[in-house]
């Protein structure tokens, strides 16, 4: 069962993503001096009391339409509410009552959804029962003075939010995490949409549209996934300072922690050099990884096209060899629901443990069929067995005589074979070459500081 709701709505500039910061714990939300920052509705985890709940941001609401955007933003406010347990209704109390609000206020009164009046930036304890008098004209019933910024008042806030909010579920699925990750315009909003089978986040062919790394989420099969969709990534010379900037930010933190990123590809375009620095990035990162090549509908194909596609594709990205790859139509829904089969097979694969008997069986076979190489002065490596250190990703140690003896070629050959054999599919595996000399450095260290500790 997903967890309540609580709506965040107001006029641009108000505090808003600020208050979403403060009640879910963190600094997620971009917050910067400038209307229009906030588009989408972007979702956080917050707890209070004993209640757990999901607090989604709103664009600032404007009832003009000569900007582009604004019916766009308007549209998502009103997605938010419509699944909003409770809303809360942001003011300015140094700005004042303005006829903005009083608008605003006269709509959320015909919602069919409770609303909670909150008195921001209210800095001053004292002074905030007479920055928030005048509030009480709007006919949302108490204002509430409080300060997003320095946390006074929103306990008060919080107390009343939790009234509204259902009981909590005795059981929660299980939760794996979905970054969809790309350069601007190849589809990740609208691929976003057909997951959730709803207009979740705006589309448009504008660059920069998506600014914010948004949290939505959808369930399947007893599994439940959070999507991520984030803003396209540009190079860093064509970014521009400021809420640009600061979304570009999120989407890396977002591919930091997703457990499946997908790397949404334009099947027009084809793989250009930001999308195999992108590549490059998840990889780094230890992510795993289904490439989805979108807008695949576009494509004149024949009945070769698929294959010869794949190979130029994967040519480009071998950064990520390991990645299963899918070709996509986010808007006709072509092939969009089995993309989550491959995000469970690779999520899977990505916090899977093997013991370590299991691995000296695939290398005793990978040795049997393959012995390391021999070198001209005769010396030949040797691996004395291996074992799993961690997961997310999958690191195994190899314990060997000399891990020059190992060459590149060799090397790949035992990653193929665990891969093969552990059917780490989708995910990228660590392998460590642990030589004699380095454990003998390692014991001298352990026993040095030891004695030390002594």
């Amino acid at each position: 069962m997903p967890l309540p709701i609580v709506a965040i709505i107001g006029r641009p500039n108000v505090g808003k993503s600020a208050l979403v910061n403060r009640m879910g714990g963190g600094r997620d939300a971009i917050v910067h001096d400038e209307p229009g920052v906030t588009r989408d509705r972007t979702y956080r985890d917050a707890f209070w009391g004993d209640r757990d709940f999901q607090v989604v941001d709103t664009g600032g609401i404007v009832f003009d339409d000569e900007t582009e955007f604004l019916p766009y933003i308007r549209e998502q406010a009103m997605l938010a509410l419509a699944e909003a347990s409770v809303a809360i209704m942001v003011v300015d109390g140094q700005a004042g009552l303005t006829a903005a609000d009083e608008e605003i206020a006269g709509w959320l009164r015909q919602q069919k959804v409770p609303v909670l009046l909150a008195v921001n930036k209210c800095e001053s304890v004292e002074l905030g029962g007479a920055q928030s008098a005048e509030f009480w004209n709007l006919g949302l019933g108490d204002p509430i003075p409080m300060s997003a910024i320095h946390g006074n008042g929103t306990g008060d806030l919080l107390d009343q939010v939790i009234t509204h909010l259902p009981e909590a579920p005795a059981d929660e699925p299980e939760t794996t995490s979905v970054a969809i990750i790309g350069r601007p315009n190849v589809g990740k909003s609208s691929l976003l949409n057909a997951f959730l089978g709803e207009g979740r986040a705006i589309v448009s062919d504008i660059s920069g549209t998506t600014r914010d790394a948004i949290d939505s989420f959808v369930e399947r099969d007893g599994t439940r996934y959070r999507l991520i969709d984030t803003a396209g990534i540009r190079r860093r010379r064509s970014t521009q300072y400021g809420p640009e900037f600061f979304g570009i930010n999120r989407s890396f933190k977002a591919i930091k922690r997703a457990d499946v990123v997908l790397l949404v590809i334009d099947a027009l375009d084809g793989v250009t050099d930001q999308d195999q620095k992108l590549a490059g990035r998840i990889e780094d990162e230890g992510r795993a990884c289904i490439i989805v090549v979108n807008k695949w509908d576009a494509v004149v194909k024949n009945s070769s096209t698929i294959y010869d596609v794949e190979k130029e594709l994967r040519a480009r990205l071998y950064f990520l060899g390991w990645a299963d790859m899918i070709f996509t139509s986010a808007l006709t829904g072509q092939r969009v629901p089995q993309i989550l089969d491959l995000v469970d097979v690779a999520a899977d694969a990505h916090k899977r443990r093997v013991t370590t008997s299991v691995i000296n069986e695939v290398l005793e076979e990978a040795v049997g069929w393959k012995s390391p190489a021999t070198t001209h002065q005769g010396r030949q490596g040797k691996i004395y067995y291996g074992t799993q250190v961690s997961s997310q990703p999958p690191t195994i140690a190899l314990f060997v005589n000399d891990p020059k003896l190992f060459r590149d070629p060799y090397r790949r050959y035992v990653e193929r074979q665990f891969r093969e054999g552990l059917n780490f599919s989708g995910t990228p595996l660590r392998l460590i070459w642990r030589g004699k000399r380095t454990r003998e450095v390692e014991r001298t260290v352990n026993r040095a500081t030891r004695v030390k500790l002594k």
